[in-house]
């Protein structure tokens, strides 16, 4: 057997494992209402019930089913997650391009992005959220900026390589406009990896986005989100644990599935990696 074959074999489990939980929590944050057995926001049950057949996440300190407000934080983090990789790849990916090809841009544009790289993530996001109104497209706007510069050193990198390929060459002697040249020709062969950094900075999203909500500037109460969740369950701690450590663990859980399925990609669509398979 050789060493790729082996290590196929040996990432498959942790793969079609990290699928279905990502194909699980998918389903939650899609039907959403469908599968929350309780409206999130109903304060209906005794405080502090410990997990059972009828509340298998338990009760919060208010009364409200835990495995309701799970499911709602799931929707709130996979869309603030999706959408934020999302606008980061598309805007760092146009920088990127920008500052490869046109050279008096060069400069200006990536000395910005080194700006913006350079503040610590989680202080750049609490400045940004904090600057404009709490909600979901302030977490958007605050870890997009955040992650913009990622893409755009990425991209620049890349195409900076491309440029110089014969191909390339090719087509600016034959009078191919730049734009054109980049969305034909550089552009889809920068996709493989921006897609895997997309994937991976699903992950990282979602905990940003839980870290501004448990410090109180991001997703506000009553709204269900994981950050909230696990913000307004740590003082009970000692007596009902499971309304802070579940979310918790559906952060973890997820960020761990998207580095699985974001390091497999990386195999798949490295041209390297292909090469060595053959």
């Amino acid at each position: 057997m050789t060493a790729g074959a082996k290590s196929r074999r040996r990432i498959r489990p942790s793969l079609w494992l990290s699928v279905a939980v990502l194909a699980v929590l998918a389903s939650f944050a899609v039907l959403n209402t469908a599968v929350a057995p309780y409206d999130a926001l109903d304060i209906a049950f005794t405080p502090l019930e410990a997990p059972s057949l009828k509340h298998p996440f338990g009760i919060d300190h208010l009364g409200r089913d835990v495995f309701s407000r799970f499911v709602g934080g799931t929707r709130i983090s996979f869309i603030i997650g999706l959408a934020s990789s999302f606008f980061a790849a598309a805007i760092g990916s146009a920088i990127g391009l920008l500052a490869a090809y046109f050279v008096p841009l060069r400069a200006f544009l990536m000395r910005l992005m080194d700006a913006i790289w350079a503040f610590p993530t989680i202080l750049l996001a609490m400045a940004l959220a904090v600057s404009l109104q709490p909600g979901i497209v302030t977490v958007i706007i605050a870890v997009v900026v955040v992650y913009v510069p990622l893409f755009a050193r990425l991209v620049y990198a890349q195409a900076i390589a491309l440029l110089e390929r014969d191909y390339i060459l090719a087509a600016r002697a034959f009078g191919c406009r730049p734009l054109r040249l980049l969305l034909t020709h550089v552009l889809p062969n920068l996709a493989a990896p921006v897609i895997v950094q997309a994937t991976l900075t699903l992950g990282s999203s979602i905990v940003l986005e839980s870290s501004l909500s448990f410090l109180g500037i991001g997703i506000q109460p009553p709204t269900p989100s994981w950050g909230v969740m696990i913000q307004s369950g740590y003082k009970w701690l000692e007596t009902a644990a499971w309304i802070s450590v579940l979310p918790g663990l559906g952060i973890y859980v997820t960020v761990i599935s998207f580095s699985v399925l974001g390091d497999y990609l990386r195999i798949r669509l490295d041209p390297r990696q292909l090469s060595g398979k053959a």
